[in-house]
């Protein structure tokens, strides 16, 4: 009895959940999808196929967590799912939108990018538990996907038509790869209890805040996007200007305190 018992709990580690994967894969062939778009030359359809993605890949984490069907193979599968659909998918699709026309600086930014989001997803598997997990190391994988993603979707919204050919995407998919693999921090939005009692307000603005996104989606995507891109670096300046006013106030008091 007691060897059917152990068989039967070894049969049950081998095998996987299904429904927080199922989300990891809905995540992933929308990834390959925007790879097959961006080859097409579809390359609306392959930013808002990222854009889907980003939502999947926030649901599975959370499905499993809820559900309690968390495990190893689900976190190596997310990774490898964001890879594609975060990593190599955005990558194609900015190489195929906006930097072939400078020949190998073009595909060298992309495979930068494509690189730079692995070593972060990397960083992040080995550094669980060690990071407080209220902030993320570096802007995280589908953050900087979001921001090309959103990019060219706000470029054919504003009427924008064919490819484009401005250094500034070159600039930004470079200071994309370099933020993801940086030591800045990223607030995480994990220590956001949105089943716990808020204040009435709060629901409100909530409330406004979506019927903006419904109004303008495609300017308050880009919007956000850039927005949690940029606000990284903007907390490391104002801590550090806090730092220096704090110092020079402890000085100046120091120094009057000796007059």
């Amino acid at each position: 009895m007691k060897n059917r018992t152990k068989i039967n709990q070894t049969h049950m580690k081998k095998g996987i959940y299904i429904l927080p994967n199922l989300f990891t894969t809905a995540s992933l062939f929308c990834g390959f999808y925007s790879l097959i778009a961006s080859l097409q030359g579809d390359y609306s359809r392959a930013a808002l196929s990222i854009i889907i993605a980003f939502f999947f890949d926030g649901l599975d984490g959370k499905i499993a967590r809820f559900t309690n069907t968390t495990s190893k193979f689900g976190a190596e599968y997310d990774s490898l799912s964001d890879l594609v659909a975060f990593g190599l998918a955005p990558a194609i699709l900015a190489y195929s939108w906006a930097l072939s026309p400078f020949g190998r600086y073009g595909w060298l930014a992309a495979f930068l990018f494509v690189v730079c989001g692995a070593l972060r997803l990397a960083r992040f598997n080995v550094q669980i538990g060690i990071i407080e997990s209220k902030v993320f190391n570096g802007l995280p994988i589908p953050g900087a996907a979001a921001v090309i993603a959103t990019t060219v979707m706000l470029f054919y919204y504003l009427g924008g038509e064919g490819t484009i050919d401005h250094v500034s995407v070159l600039f930004t998919i470079v200071a994309l790869s370099l933020l993801m693999v940086s030591n800045i921090k990223y607030y995480s939005f994990k220590d956001l209890n949105v089943f716990s009692r808020k204040p009435f307000v709060t629901f409100v603005l909530i409330i406004l805040i979506l019927i903006v996104i419904v109004l303008e989606p495609h300017v308050m995507f880009f919007t956000i996007a850039v927005t949690y891109s940029i606000s990284g670096p903007a907390w490391q300046v104002a801590r550090l200007v806090k730092k220096v006013l704090h110092r020079d106030g402890e000085k100046e008091k120091y120094e009057h305190h000796e007059i």
